[in-house]
């Protein structure tokens, strides 16, 4: 049997599944086009030895179409975790695909291109999902990767003017931090900050 439980702002909707003793999480990883998500989410399954669970809808030149989307489980002494990880296509021309990727999220990293001068295309997609959310996006947990960190000969954007750029004090659980997908840098970092954000009681045996 299958339950699932709303929190009071209707955002929430982690699955109970009694049957199999399973909780059941989705985080989407959402971002501009070419900023890494696909790679973050690679780097992370890389992580746990389970990159080649990873499916993909790509185009012919290898990038997102719709989404990625791979499951990562932890067990428990009585109860499981099971996250169901996708990525929203950052291509304008799919775009109307990215609310059905969103729809039942629990938590959302954000994929930013470090670089400064991708600065207003992540501001041009920070700015769609408050659009797509409203006032629920303060209540749904947020981590923002500035990725691409690893560059050379770029000026990077700054953590705390991107913060301070995007930030309000109404939001319930945001974070901010640098990462490289394609070295693995703080992208396991990232993942373990909205482990503790969803579970910021439960003391959990996730091999981070």
């Amino acid at each position: 049997m299958l339950w699932t439980v709303c929190s009071l702002y209707g955002v929430k909707i982690m699955i109970y599944d009694y049957e199999n003793k399973e909780l059941i999480i989705k985080i989407v990883y959402y971002g501009p086009a070419m900023s890494g998500k696909t790679t973050s989410i690679m780097a992370l399954f890389s992580h746990f030895g389970k990159k080649t669970s990873v499916k993909s809808i790509e185009s012919t030149v290898g990038r997102t179409l719709f989404f990625d989307f791979g499951v990562l489980r932890f067990n428990g002494h009585n109860w499981s975790l099971k996250f169901l990880i996708y990525s929203a296509t950052g291509q304008d021309f799919y775009a109307s695909t990215r609310p059905a990727t969103l729809n039942g999220v629990d938590g959302v990293i954000f994929i930013c291109d470090g670089q400064l001068n991708s600065y207003d295309r992540n501001l041009r997609s920070w700015g769609e999902l408050l659009t797509l959310y409203r006032e629920e996006i303060y209540t749904i947990p947020i981590v923002v990767s500035l990725n691409k960190c690893d560059i050379g000969g770029n000026e990077l954007i700054d953590e705390l003017d991107f913060l301070r750029c995007i930030s309000s004090e109404k939001y319930v659980n945001l974070a901010i931090n640098r990462t490289s997908a394609l070295n693995g840098v703080g992208i396991v970092k990232a993942f373990s900050e909205m482990i503790k954000f969803l579970f910021p009681e439960l003391k959990l045996n996730v091999p981070l």
